[in-house]
């Protein structure tokens, strides 16, 4: 009985099938049609897990600030239409999954910027989620007040400042071409360095709040904006305690995430 396993985020789709040992990404589509598009060329497949970067809970999609979706209770429309066992969760419960299995620790706290902010805790060995699997979405904690909107509707999302899709904004709003982290860093066009200052005050914001709120005993970091730039673990590890609570910093031990597609590998794991 194979099983095809799915992560899809703000910018890829990446997918797993155990049945033909394949690893793939691809550009962002439609999910649901690749899942219906997948069951019809591969009878064989009886169970679907899926990491979605968007507010998820029993099965239902509530809301998906950066991925267009119709089909919102997306576990009862495959369940009923294929008869196959299907699993979904947000990617950074599912990223935290495979986080727990590779550090073997009860408590951790995952931090990952890519496309948005999405964050996830492990607290005595089990997922935080809040009343309807809600909890510790910290991309979307107040911050400062941008001249456009977040995908969730807000001006004043953290992840507007330091989010790929928040970069990309600011820099469209100031008329400059795309720029990566390191040309924001090292730009000599004055918009450019306050759009890398907001950053890095929001990657500490964000941050020093979930630290203080959680207490964890691991952070790790992750995600394509951070990984791709892994000289900010030394900028965090520098300055986070002016941030945080002092005693949530005592014994805290940051590190960048070395699961490669830990999302998808925590997919598996539901």
């Amino acid at each position: 009985m194979a099983s095809l396993y799915i992560d899809i985020g703000g910018t890829w789709l990446r997918w797993e099938c155990c049945k033909q040992k394949d690893k793939i990404r691809s550009k962002k589509r439609d999910l649901v049609k690749f899942i219906e598009n997948f069951l019809q060329k591969n009878g064989s497949i009886k169970k679907v897990a899926v990491s979605f970067a968007g507010q998820v809970n029993k099965g239902e999609i509530l809301a998906s600030p950066n991925i267009s979706i119709k089909t919102k209770n997306i576990k009862k429309y495959f369940t009923n239409k294929y008869n196959i066992v299907f699993k979904i969760d947000n990617d950074l419960n599912c990223a935290l999954l495979a986080q727990k299995d590779r550090l073997k620790s009860d408590n951790i706290a995952l931090f990952f910027v890519g496309t948005g902010v999405g964050c996830s805790v492990l607290e005595d060995n089990h997922i935080v989620r809040g009343k309807n699997n809600l909890a510790c979405e910290v991309g979307h904690i107040p911050f400062k007040k941008a001249p456009f909107r977040c995908g969730c509707g807000k001006d004043n999302c953290l992840e507007l400042f330091c989010g790929g899709e928040g970069l990309r904004k600011w820099c469209e709003y100031y008329g400059l071409k795309e720029m990566t982290i390191l040309e924001l860093k090292n730009s000599k066009i004055k918009e450019a360095k306050k759009i890398y200052k907001n950053f890095q005050k929001a990657i500490l914001y964000g941050i020093s709040t979930l630290i203080t709120l959680a207490n964890p005993k691991i952070l790790v970091l992750g995600g394509g904006v951070l990984e791709s730039n892994p000289y900010i673990l030394d900028i965090i590890e520098k300055k986070i305690c002016r941030y945080a609570l002092k005693e949530s910093c005592k014994g805290l031990k940051i590190v960048m995430s070395e699961i490669e597609n830990p999302s998808l590998e925590g997919a598996k794991l539901l």
